[in-house]
């Protein structure tokens, strides 16, 4: 089948995925609770231990659950590609003709525009509660490009860990060994300088904490070109080693 009737077909399906959250909007709960109630807690509660009042901190930690809510969006697109693949939906579509690749097409585009939702809605709440940025239109852009970008990432990750997980609780389990140690071991709510010496070496190389100072860096007019070229090199080299991982386990299981 021609590669344009194969993006054809992941379209269509992928706006089945999306569709999902009409029939049940409980499948929102995880990229509209969750980023809520981290800022709350942790701008109100923390806020002013970290950065001497509430609305500075603001400005410091929204890209940083920007970036969180990607990783933790990744457990939802994992638990629905599993609970697909478990119920025997996969291999109605197998039965179809459509191409073999639209169902993974369909899964990885509705869950990067899950993704970005989960983004948006962190900076709209933001918004709301003082976040404010000067960046001008090619920062801005670019700040958006790194995002979508490594959404589409993380994307490959999720979607390999729903393929290879024989179980709900698997899927669990491993998403959020891998979650918890790049989002909590990042400086996505505390600076780097004020974390214990022996956890910057880490904090310093991990790729949300380099995708965290990039947005931030950029939607404050600050120096970003080394954030930024870390975040990209990041995210290419995730997209390398996990799409490859993804696409032979798929064609493994279905």
């Amino acid at each position: 089948m021609n590669p344009v009737r194969a993006t054809r077909h992941g379209l269509t399906l992928a706006h089945r995925n999306l569709l999902r959250f009409k029939h049940t909007p409980d499948q929102l709960l995880d990229i509209i609770l969750m980023p809520i109630t981290f800022v709350l807690m942790f701008v109100f509660l923390f806020g002013t231990a970290v950065s001497g009042n509430w609305h500075t901190y603001l400005q410091f930690v929204i890209p940083g659950i920007a970036v969180q809510a990607l990783m933790f969006a990744t457990l939802g697109g994992a638990l629905a590609l599993n609970t697909d693949l478990r119920n025997g939906i996969y291999d109605r579509f197998r039965s179809m003709p459509i191409a073999r690749s639209a169902p993974l097409i369909g899964h990885i585009l509705g869950d990067a525009i899950k993704y970005l939702l989960a983004v948006m809605l962190v900076f709209g709440f933001g918004a709301i509660l003082g976040y404010r940025t000067s960046a001008n239109a090619p920062r801005l852009l670019t700040a958006a490009a790194l995002l979508l970008a490594f959404a589409f990432a993380v994307c490959w990750i999720g979607t390999l860990i729903g393929i290879v997980a024989r179980a709900a609780e698997t899927v669990q389990a491993l998403s959020l060994v891998l979650i918890f140690p790049l989002t909590f071991g990042s400086n996505v709510f505390v600076p780097t300088d004020k974390l214990p010496g022996w956890l910057q070496a880490w904090v310093k190389v991990n790729p949300v904490t380099q995708l965290s100072d990039a947005v931030r860096a950029l939607l404050a007019q600050q120096p970003a070109t080394a954030a930024a070229t870390h975040a990209l090199l990041w995210t290419v080299g995730i997209i390398a080693v996990f799409a490859p991982l993804a696409v032979t386990a798929y064609r493994r299981r279905t």
